[in-house]
């Protein structure tokens, strides 16, 4: 963005702005306001008004550690730049993220989903779109797997990155066939059913790069960013996104996993149900997935370093992984 495009967005503002430096897709602004940070939005206008329903029902419940938009001089929450690009200033800590490594941390992080969870039910958000129900989505995943496998096939000569996908493929479509078969002798269509009707609502993208750390005198503050992706869906979703992103940090240790769930549950208690949910997302081999997806979207005339490392950190984990569900779920492939 040039500075006069900022200017002119900010200046949509009644706010003194003291100094502006980039931050992740963003700018934060030293204001008389305090720090805010500015933000491209890249959701559908549809979606705006029931983002804008969350974050006013959070606030008059009393959460405030959320990144509130704030009014522009004619008061509305989006602003536009002159290419017709849509903003937001929100609220901003002074913090950092959560760190993955402390653990005290992320039992922090899984109390503040739980309580968002409960406000969040039934009260804001109608407009939100509903979420694709699972057996849709794995079946689109699970076609989309062999679409690439038959691509690879073709390919000549085969990088690293094909030969570790045709190499193991047979195992990791194996554990993906038995998600969906597990999913399908669930009682998932009921917990989806209340979620959408009863508009429930999911954060949508709840990792610990949404969630900034602030240590004020005195008192250690927790804010949850960027609801851009919320939606109605199972909740628990939330729980599942969270430590998938954690335990394929920390290796599927079974004990934080399970100390995470537990922090969940302390404030919103897990149910039976739920719990068969999480247990059928983890068995399903979702990095696999994603990393096959992405491959069959880009230039393949160049596979990067990283992208074969986390394919081979995807393969490597599956027993990792494996053991944490048996511990965890008493689930045996």
């Amino acid at each position: 963005m040039q500075d006069y495009e900022l200017k002119s967005i900010l200046g949509q503002y009644d706010i003194a702005v003291t100094g502006t430096r980039k931050t992740r897709g963003a700018i934060l602004c030293d204001t008389d306001k305090g720090l805010l940070l500015l933000k491209e939005i890249d959701i559908s206008q549809a979606k705006i008004p029931a983002l804008l329903e969350v974050y006013e029902y959070l606030e008059k419940q009393g959460y405030m550690q959320a990144d509130f938009p704030m009014k522009n001089t004619e008061g509305g929450y989006v602003s536009y730049a002159e290419d017709g690009g849509r903003y937001m200033l929100k609220c901003w800590a002074s913090g950092r993220e959560c760190d993955t490594r402390r653990t005290s941390e992320l039992l922090k992080a899984a109390g503040n989903l739980a309580k968002i969870h409960l406000l969040l039910r039934k009260k804001a958000g109608h407009g939100a779109p509903a979420a694709v129900h699972m057996k849709d989505e794995y079946m689109r995943h699970n076609r989309e797997l062999k679409k690439v496998r038959k691509f690879m096939r073709g390919v000549s000569p085969k990088g690293e990155f094909e030969f570790a996908f045709l190499k193991y493929f047979d195992g990791m479509y194996r554990w993906a066939d038995t998600a969906l078969n597990v999913l399908e002798n669930s009682s998932y269509d009921a917990l989806y059913e209340e979620s959408i009707v009863g508009t429930y609502i999911a954060h949508g993208e709840y990792n610990h790069h949404n969630i900034i750390m602030e240590q004020l005198p005195g008192a250690n503050i927790l804010m949850t960013t960027n609801f851009e992706r919320l939606k109605r869906d199972v909740q628990i979703e939330d729980l599942y996104y969270f430590l998938r992103k954690i335990l394929e940090k920390q290796n599927w240790k079974e004990r934080l996993g399970d100390n995470i769930i537990n922090a969940y549950s302390a404030i919103n208690p897990v149910t039976k149900d739920e719990m068969e949910y999480l247990k059928i997302r983890f068995i399903y081999p979702e990095k696999f997935w994603k990393l096959a997806d992405s491959y069959y979207r880009s230039n393949k005339a160049w596979i990067s370093a990283k992208s074969i490392e986390k394919i081979n950190t995807a393969i490597r984990q599956t027993e990792e992984k494996e053991r944490f569900l048996n511990n965890i779920f008493s689930f045996h492939l």
